[in-house]
């Protein structure tokens, strides 16, 4: 990039390059010039004020950039399926934002990448995690004034390597089935408190709930009964306690008596050890351990968006939730605002 500088008085009638900032403390922190101002005589007192005695001329080459330019490039290269970005680009800076409600998903490794090229910034928030539509994902910039066209060009070969470095996945289910299990509560020795919590966390996503039913620690009818839910058309079944060793806690071996595809029991995540994923195609069973009822956030809450929005969960995608799945169980909980889960 070439530069001239020219003094703010024989800059009337010139093009402002870049924006000007102005920053009166307590007052307003914003734009006081904008990119494109032609330069007028009243102008200079107030440029001045702002501690600008000399203006910028930029002299770019063919193969440079404006830092707002860079930053149309950068966006239309990383926004993905469910994602949109601001069209005001303001000191080469874009924001981008969800499209409509989903999961968050954030390819980190072009991610990685595309920081690792040095003079552009793509920065997010975790991926992994639900959003509403219109909320801010994240936000990039070409970090100097001017950047090489070659730089845009990386940042868009690694972008179409990927199946998306951001996007937003919509729900893919409609339908959540809801089976409790426990004799303690199906004789009515004790009242059930599972019912109260899995059934706003699942109405919460927009799903139709399905239950609950109430079966005793039955090998046979719990079996049975996520049965009954699915041939209704649940594409989740949440079954909830008799995930312990103990020998009355039978609800994983009913669950494996389905012959799901994949089975995974246990997770390292703290509350929430004793999680069961399984699968039968794309219809997901949910094994809830016993916290589920008495702590607000557990592995569920990690789990559930993503089984929502279609993915098949592994034995790998339980085993990498171990870097920040342990809840600090804060007094006042503002998850998902909060390091749970964020690994």
């Amino acid at each position: 990039m070439k530069t001239r500088t020219i003094p703010v008085e024989e800059a009337v009638g010139m093009v402002l390059p870049h924006d000007i900032t102005e920053i009166r403390p307590g007052e307003f922190k914003g734009r006081a010039f904008k990119k494109g101002h032609v330069i007028r005589e009243e102008d200079v007192p107030h440029l001045k004020r702002l501690g600008k005695y000399h203006i910028y001329v930029l002299e770019m080459e063919p193969d440079e950039l404006h830092e707002d330019e860079a930053a149309i490039r950068l966006a239309k290269a990383v926004a993905g399926d469910g994602v949109g970005f601001s069209e005001e680009i303001r000191e080469g800076k874009v924001t981008f934002y969800a499209e409509r409600e989903g999961l968050f998903k954030v390819d980190t490794e072009a991610l990685y990448r595309i920081n690792l090229l040095g003079e552009i910034a793509l920065t997010t928030r975790h991926g992994n995690f639900w959003v509403k539509k219109g909320e801010k994902l994240a936000a990039g910039r070409a970090i100097p004034l001017v950047v090489k066209k070659g730089l845009l060009s990386e940042v868009e070969k690694i972008a179409s390597e990927s199946s998306g470095v951001l996007r937003v996945l919509p729900r893919s289910m409609s339908k959540a089935g809801l089976v409790i299990t426990g004799s303690e509560v199906y004789y009515g020795r004790i009242k059930d408190a599972f019912a109260p919590v899995m059934i706003p966390k699942l109405s919460g996503f927009g799903l139709e709930v399905l239950g609950p039913i109430f079966v005793p620690d039955d090998r046979e009818r719990i079996r049975e009964a996520i049965s009954g839910l699915l041939s209704q058309g649940a594409e989740v079944v949440l079954v909830t306690g008799g995930m312990s060793i103990d020998p009355d806690d039978v609800t994983r071996k009913a669950v494996a008596d389905l012959n799901p595809e994949l089975f995974t029991y246990g997770a390292p995540v703290l509350p929430g050890n004793m999680f069961l994923v399984a699968y039968l195609g794309e219809r997901a069973i949910l094994g809830v351990p016993a916290c589920g009822m008495y702590h607000g956030v557990t592995v569920l809450d990690l789990i559930l968006p993503r089984v929502i929005a279609g993915e098949i969960i592994t034995r790998e995608d339980l085993a990498a939730l171990g870097h920040g799945g342990y809840c600090l169980h804060c007094k006042d909980c503002r998850f998902p605002v909060c390091p749970f889960g964020r690994g």
